[in-house]
């Protein structure tokens, strides 16, 4: 599951901008409630609203499917975005504003305006004080940085090989890795090898050469009969890691003849080399070995030879026995528990998953001189994140590429960010309040034109800018005396101005009865 951390970003970034311009779109919905306007939007801007508003319920659907109870990942993804995801909303609320300036500007009423201002620039500043609620382990000093930490080939290099071949393993001891995580089981005839599924289809070719023998557990077969299946072909062919295609061709051809690797085989490879570490997966209830199991890897291990110190051992299983046995070995416990249950057991290593630690607990456990490798890690992003948080180690698919990672994306002092936040909200609120300045001295006039006014200048200046608002304020405003404008002046053309030039008074309705009427005059006064 650990490669789902790749898509987490993208995903972040998604949601969120598919967050703000529904914001924006609310605050501008807001506005012209408050001025008693509808929302009539472009037509653009529709198909974007569908667009954005499908877009999102598909990446919350997808991360809901795919993580299920993984949320934590979004959280992690907003300690290494969100400094930038802020500087992306102010801008967006900056570009904004204008939208909702013009509003303003166009409201009649003196409580229309408050609304506007009072919604718009609520929205406003919770923004600016959003980096009070950020917090992030690349935001500290550079010198403050420890090591980079240190990688473990998961089930060898899978990215470039397929995974637990000795292909794989050779692979990743060419990256001068820190260690390799093998999952052990063992064969119906008392063979540990590696494998980790429960069955042989995904990983084999079990299905072609016996179909009969493919949904048996690979534990319940013979080591003779899981030598001649074909280990590499399915890498080939299904891809895993879109990382096929970019294998060399000598490569691709000893990716399709690989088999099944046993335990004896990987401890030859890496003894002296790198650090092991081991996941025992136990055999089924009825296999002949399941009791003996631990104690037949245990003693594989011992009689290769291999340095006791090279041995992570992960099982809980008789550990005291293994301590009694192996007492080189360091001890790892793959589940969270209490600082003195740890060290009563002699734990050396937590081997957690890397949402299941926080940065004040790895703190803690490097206070007690105990060590934290996480998994699994695959993307640079996530990798930059935990080494800034102190991690000492990582498990990880995708071991050349964060090997070449020289250093944390992006490492930022307290000082820096709080000056970066500082600045990024003075021109945000400079440029908001030109604008709604600008705006106002832009449209505010049109409020002090009188219906008269109007009718002219959309017959004497009707190639001016102001014609289409000035006409909106005659339709929609209510006239102080109590008389509207008849539909015949409401819908002047071009041609029309003529027309009242040579007439000397046109009616206008009265309004409740009242005998009161209005006439237009020319511009030489007649």
């Amino acid at each position: 599951m650990g490669y789902w951390s790749d898509w987490s970003v993208p995903i972040l970034v998604t949601t969120a901008t598919a967050f703000t311009y529904i914001a924006g779109l609310l605050v501008l919905a807001l506005c012209h409630i408050a001025v008693g306007q509808q929302m009539n939007l472009h037509w653009l801007h529709k198909i974007g609203l569908v667009v954005i508003l499908t877009c999102t319920v598909v990446a919350v659907a997808t991360v809901a499917q795919l993580w299920e109870d993984e949320w934590e990942v979004l959280l992690i993804s907003l300690q290494g975005t969100a400094p930038f995801l802020h500087v992306g909303a102010l801008a967006a609320t900056t570009a904004i504003s204008w939208i909702v300036a013009g509003l303003f500007a166009r409201a009649e009423r003196a409580s229309s305006q408050v609304t506007i201002l009072c919604t718009f620039f609520t929205v406003v500043f919770l923004l600016y004080l959003a980096p009070l609620a950020i917090s992030s382990p690349c935001i500290m000093e550079k010198k403050d940085l420890g090591p980079k930490p240190a990688l473990i080939g998961h089930r060898g290099a899978p990215m470039l090989a397929p995974e637990h071949t000795l292909m794989s393993f050779r692979k990743a001891l060419e990256q001068k890795l820190h260690g390799l995580q093998a999952d052990v089981t063992i064969s119906l005839d008392g063979v540990p090898f590696l494998m980790h599924d429960t069955s042989l289809r995904r990983t084999t070719n079990v299905e072609q050469e016996f179909p009969e023998l493919a949904r048996r557990p690979a534990a319940m077969l013979n080591w003779t009969i899981l030598q001649r299946l074909n280990a590499g072909q399915w890498f080939l062919k299904t891809d895993p890691f879109w990382t096929a295609s970019s294998l060399s061709p000598a490569d691709q051809r000893e990716a399709q003849n690989q088999s099944i690797c046993s335990l004896a085989e990987l401890l030859e490879l890496v003894k002296g080399n790198a650090t092991l570490l081991l996941s025992l997966r136990e055999p089924p209830r009825e296999h002949p070995f399941r009791s003996s199991f631990l104690n037949i890897t245990l003693e594989a291990l011992l009689r290769s030879g291999i340095p006791q110190h090279q041995v992570m051992w992960l099982p809980n299983r008789q550990r005291p026995l293994v301590r009694k046995v192996a007492p080189g070995f360091q001890q790892t416990s793959g589940s969270k528990e209490a600082i003195a249950s740890l060290r009563k057991g002699h734990i050396q290593w937590l081997n957690l998953r890397y949402t299941q630690v926080s940065g004040q607990e790895l703190r803690d456990y490097a206070a007690w001189n105990l060590s934290v490798n996480l998994y699994t890690v695959n993307a640079p992003w996530l990798f930059s994140l935990l080494w800034c948080a102190g991690v000492p180690s990582v498990t990880s698919d995708n071991s050349h590429a964060l090997s070449q990672v020289p250093s944390p994306l992006w490492i930022m002092p307290p000082e820096e960010y709080c000056l970066l936040w500082v600045a990024a909200d003075l021109i945000s609120f400079t440029l908001i309040v030109g604008i709604f300045v600008l705006q106002k001295w832009r449209l505010g006039g049109i409020r002090s034109y009188n219906p008269e006014q109007i009718m002219l200048s959309a017959a004497v200046h009707r190639s001016s800018r102001d014609v289409s608002i000035m006409k909106e304020k005659l339709i929609f405003s209510e006239i102080s005396d109590g008389v509207e404008v008849s539909d015949e002046l409401s819908v002047c053309s071009d041609n029309s101005y003529d027309t009242y030039a040579n007439s000397s008074t046109t009616p206008l309705g009265p309004r409740g009865g009242g005998g009161r009427t209005r006439t237009l005059t020319d511009s030489s006064g007649r």
